[in-house]
């Protein structure tokens, strides 16, 4: 659309703005009729800033994405692709929730090194030596 075209489209919404702002006016007093007038000014702004051609094209290029949604077997694709994944991650999530959090031991896991002969009963087994070296620093200080 020209120009032209956009100023004629902005100048009957306005038109159609302001009847709407006297009936606003008549029936329900000034704050209505502000307000009113208030929207009825929009497509004017839209206008002279451009904002209307700018929202025809996001609309146009909406349109045009749905349309290549709709009609493309590559696209449905890649939504099924996607649904698949939302499935599998919710899968997941179940069976982790059935569980209660627990996982399955590793056969590549670190074996638990045995409390120290001194540690006492409420001490924890260790994962590995340097994790061993800080929990007997922290009983040597008294910090359990």
């Amino acid at each position: 659309m020209d120009d032209v075209t956009w100023a004629a489209l902005a100048l009957v919404l306005t038109a159609l703005g302001a009847v709407w702002t006297w009936f606003a006016y008549r029936r329900r007093g000034l704050p209505a009729a502000l307000k009113a007038a208030g929207l009825t000014l929009l497509p004017l702004a839209a206008y002279l800033t451009k904002t209307l051609k700018m929202l025809t094209r996001i609309g146009d290029a909406v349109a045009d994405w749905a349309t290549s949604l709709v009609f493309s077997p590559l696209v449905w694709a890649g939504v099924v692709v996607a649904g698949l994944a939302v499935v599998l991650f919710g899968a997941g999530r179940a069976l982790e929730r059935r569980s209660g959090g627990r996982q399955a031991p590793r056969r590549d896991a670190r074996r638990e090194v045995p409390p120290s002969p001194g540690a006492g009963a409420r001490a924890k087994p260790a994962i590995d030596d340097d994790l061993a070296e800080i929990e007997a620093l922290l009983r040597k200080r008294g910090i359990e």
